[in-house]
């Protein structure tokens, strides 16, 4: 398959009218084109969205309750949710994302979507390492007997890493402060001692996984990038000296900018609780994550997307707002969304150059110029591991 003489941001720069050529799943060549055709449009490479949650509702209409769905639902149908969600997705523009909380349906989903058995976007899965009472362990109510693993102690926490290992998992997320969602709990809550974390990322990085952090406070964000994490998840209330330690190391934030507003604003059905502790987060937030940007650290794409608070397909919403909220000029943004959000997770993927997988959007407009022009409304066509799976490409 080819595209010739379409304008080309490559996922770095625009690069000009290029003729470009491919086959499942390999980028064959990119040229400079003889000749210039459908200046309309643009060509880019296709967005990786580094903080997802593929089990949770993907019907239309009202979303039921995001505590007791997961409680209520059987597992195989919660799985062809989590189908619906990365198929939604890519046919929007997203053909990379990872999971932050999977388990082995997740795994599965991979799997299946690598072997052709049904098109899909490029997953990473991540196991959740975190402690009795932490964020992760309150999404279900106390008195439900069915829960989630947790570990304490250093030993329990290398334990439950190895297990996730063995499930065939990319990497581990560790909560290192309390969050919205989870019930009962605070932002500012630590979740875990230092000799805890130390455990988790020690043991993950030695069987070569990457530690993704979900941290809301202060003291959770600095005990993170101290003991050497590999991603900050959310970062909202980063102070000015952590910023610089951040900027410093090159550690990727995702900022999960909609969904938190989303809460705070009372637009999605949540607890009263919940908007309360969003509310307290994102009227601080602006400001701080705006002067971190300032000073070099490194922001990309993370919506935290789950079908309930924030839909896959909102992706483009999320770049935008991006520019919006922490300053970054449009061509900033698309990068943090497409190469700097692959590297971030350690895919080679958002580039279009010879070699690589064959994941591309087709677009109306000039979005590193006109970050407005981001828009789903303006996809002409999607091609995800070197197929079409929206859309048309021109003639």
């Amino acid at each position: 398959m080819r595209l010739d003489g379409i304008p080309l941001w490559d996922g770095t720069e625009h690069r000009g009218p290029a003729d470009l050529s491919w086959e499942p799943d390999r980028i064959l060549d990119v040229r400079p084109a003889a000749a210039a055709r459908h200046g309309d449009l643009c060509v880019l490479p296709g967005l990786v969205d580094t903080h997802v949650h593929l089990v949770g509702w993907a019907g239309s209409g009202e979303p039921p309750d995001f505590a007791t769905w997961p409680l209520t639902t059987t597992r195989d149908e919660q799985v062809l949710h989590g189908v619906a969600h990365a198929q939604r997705a890519m046919r929007h523009g997203v053909t990379t994302l990872r999971d932050l909380a999977g388990d082995e349906a997740q795994i599965a989903l991979r799997r299946v979507f690598d072997a052709g058995v049904l098109p899909g976007p490029r997953l990473r899965v991540h196991g959740v390492v975190g402690m009795t009472a932490g964020h992760n362990d309150l999404f279900v109510p106390p008195a439900f007997p069915l829960r989630k693993p947790t570990a304490d102690g250093p030993d329990e926490c290398r334990k439950l890493v190895r297990v996730w290992a063995r499930a065939g998992m990319d990497g581990i997320k560790l909560t290192t402060s309390g969050g919205v969602l989870s019930m009962g709990d605070k932002n500012v809550w630590r979740n875990y001692t230092r000799e805890e974390i130390r455990a988790v990322v020690d043991e993950a990085h030695a069987l070569g996984m990457p530690v993704a952090s979900h941290a809301h406070s202060a003291d959770g964000i600095r005990v993170a990038a101290e003991e050497g994490v590999d991603s900050i998840e959310h970062g909202t209330l980063m102070s000015e000296d952590l910023a610089g330690l951040l900027a410093a190391r090159r550690t990727p934030v995702a900022p999960t900018l909609l969904i938190n507003e989303a809460i705070a604003e009372g637009r999605v059905p949540v607890t009263a609780e919940s908007r309360q502790k969003a509310a307290e987060l994102v009227a601080t937030r602006d400001v701080l994550l705006a002067r971190a940007a300032a000073l070099g650290v490194r922001f990309v794409l993370g919506t935290d997307a789950n079908g309930h608070h924030v839909r896959f397909g909102d992706q483009m919403a999320e770049v935008v707002r991006m520019t919006r909220v922490l300053g970054l000029d449009a061509g900033a943004a698309l990068r943090a969304a497409t190469s700097d959000a692959a590297d971030a997770i350690g895919v080679p993927a958002g580039r279009i150059a010879p070699g690589l997988g064959a994941d591309l959007i087709v677009l109306r407009g000039r979005p590193w110029e006109r970050i407005e022009d981001l828009a789903t409304e303006n996809i002409v066509a999607v091609v995800s591991r070197g197929r079409l799976v929206a859309g048309a490409l021109p003639s």
